[in-house]
């Protein structure tokens, strides 16, 4: 599943958060981000960091990233195999298009994610992500 948003901010502007881990607390859309674990060195291909998660109980997971193409796409998965991918798309106005996606396809128990219905949540969560991430990088014009 994937949403998308047009960022009125460049590509290397938002991909600086997206490689920050240290920021992700402040994007994430689904309120489950308690803290970095880690270090927070920006992220590259084979990068880890681990992010402690509050869903009613607290555990810590270790992300790994599987791809990598400088501000335009970033992947990382954990343990269980789900993904999530930012592609950013830069416009001619200088703005981006940034989709994200959540591919649970790749999860060793794709099921699992079904039945505690972490796929249904993660559209609006996916939308909440981007539109912060968008307060976070856009500039606002004179006299606003």
């Amino acid at each position: 599943m994937s949403v998308e948003r047009l960022i009125v901010a460049p590509a290397e502007k938002i991909f600086a958060v997206l490689t920050d881990p240290g920021r992700h607390c402040e994007i994430d859309g689904s309120g489950t981000l308690a803290r970095l674990t880690t270090s927070a060195a920006p992220l590259t291909l084979g990068s880890t960091f681990s992010m402690r998660i509050k869903v009613g109980v607290s555990y810590t997971v270790k992300n790994r990233v599987l791809e990598f193409e400088e501000n335009r796409l970033i992947t990382w998965a954990h343990w269980q195999g789900q993904r999530w991918s930012y592609r950013l798309e830069p416009q001619p106005d200088g703005s981006t298009l940034v989709r994200e996606t959540f591919d649970w396809s790749t999860a060793k128990l794709p099921r699992s994610v079904e039945l505690i219905g972490a796929h249904k949540k993660n559209v609006a969560n996916m939308e909440k992500t981007l539109e912060r991430l968008a307060a976070l990088v856009e500039t606002p014009v004179d006299g606003d």
